[in-house]
């Protein structure tokens, strides 16, 4: 089986979860939105939400390698 694909998606996800999540706490620390038109603790909640889950997700594409 290849995985070069596997390890890319599981690379792709976790840098994907860890940037959001540090945007997210970057916005949150600043007070600025995190999503416009939507309240921010709607918003921080749900993007902190997806970055865990990204961050799962790849990492455990990553360890089933």
């Amino acid at each position: 089986m290849e995985r070069g694909p596997e390890a890319f998606a599981g690379v792709a996800f976790a840098l994907f979860g860890a940037g959001l999540l540090v945007w997210t706490g970057a916005c949150a620390r600043t007070g600025t939105p995190v999503a416009e038109g939507v309240s921010r603790p709607v918003a921080a909640v749900t993007a902190l939400f997806a970055g865990v889950l990204f961050l799962v997700v790849g990492g455990w594409l990553l360890v089933a390698l």
